[in-house]
């Protein structure tokens, strides 16, 4: 019976083994040659080929641990700065707001976004949210222009918005951020760009696992003076006595081109803030994701040579029966 039982194991098992050896490495590891299918099945795999695979994916694992190590560094230092930086903007949201619904004809969606992938979806939000805001903003008689900041952003908006994109600015956190070097883009986009209001999109940051798309809005000098002509909330700017020989006109632009350079600065840390914490997310779930991997291949490994093992032993018991015989 022990006999019979060890004939049926190896009937059962002897499609999963190859009868000569695998001469030439083929494009899918998994997927046998046209000669092999009809000789062996599709049951047929080597062992070779899987522990070329658990090795891959072994350094795989490495790679994504590696850098969501880097990552959650990065986070620790730039997420002090988003929160020092908070104390710059929100002094000119109480005095001259925040309008994201103000009508004018002349508005520009400045897009932020990261020049490196591998960080889930936060570049396609801010995308999303900037394709939004345009199409609001947007009508017979206005117009409404893209300024980017960062690749990811650049290559989507480029596919169907081309002829609205007005300025690109790349590589913006190839050196340490500081205020100094947002000033000068935000000077940069003030001298190349007409506008009525500045959307900025970015993310702001919560933790490591949320961030909120959020929309900031900065006004002109021109807008905001007819907005505190009309009243409402801006209409409190005439309550504050000017000192010096600046006319109100010019006040109101240096303290625009401020506000926007403040936001800015934020922006972009907040921004940088959300990508290193979606980094850090998505490289643990790759992380997770090759470990069930190698769980998985570890486990037809384990199968495949036992089953070569089985089919060696029926041989022996074969030959040897047959020896008797």
């Amino acid at each position: 019976m022990a006999m019979a039982a060890l004939r049926r194991e190896g009937r059962r098992f002897a499609p999963l083994i190859s009868s000569r050896p695998v001469t030439a490495v083929r494009s899918s590891p998994f997927a046998p040659s046209h000669e092999d299918e009809g000789r062996i099945g599709f049951r047929y795999i080597s062992t070779q080929i899987v522990r070329n695979r658990m090795k891959s994916v072994k350094n795989i694992q490495k790679i994504t641990k590696a850098m969501k190590m880097v990552a959650a560094s990065k986070l620790r230092a730039i997420q002090t700065k988003a929160e020092n930086s908070r104390g710059l903007w929100q002094p000119f949201t109480a005095l001259l707001g925040d309008l994201p619904s103000v009508d004018v004809k002349k508005s520009v969606v400045v897009t932020i976004s990261s020049d490196k992938g591998l960080c889930g979806g936060i570049n396609s939000t801010s995308v999303k949210i900037s394709k939004g805001v345009h199409k609001l903003n947007s009508g017979p008689e206005k117009e409404t222009k893209y300024v980017i900041l960062g690749e990811k952003a650049k290559a989507q908006l480029i596919r169907d918005s081309k002829k609205d994109i007005e300025l690109v600015i790349a590589e913006l956190q190839k050196n340490p951020l500081n205020y100094t070097q947002v000033s000068v883009l935000a000077d940069e986009i003030l001298k190349n760009v007409e506008f009525d209001a500045l959307r900025i999109v970015f993310n702001k940051f919560h933790s490591v696992v949320s961030f909120l798309p959020t929309v900031s809005t900065v006004l002109s000098p021109e807008i905001v003076e007819r907005e505190a002509e009309s009243g409402g909330k801006l209409g409190d700017l005439d309550n504050y006595e000017v000192e010096g020989g600046e006319t109100k006109g010019e006040i109101l632009q240096n303290l625009a081109e401020f506000q926007f350079s403040c936001v800015m600065f934020n922006a972009v840390l907040e921004n940088a803030c959300s990508e290193q914490g979606a980094r850090m997310s998505a490289m643990d779930s790759s992380s997770r994701n090759a470990g069930d991997m190698l769980d998985r291949l570890t486990l037809t490994y384990n199968r495949t040579r036992q089953a070569s093992i089985t089919t060696e032993l029926i041989e022996i018991i074969s030959g040897a029966s047959a020896l008797e015989g």
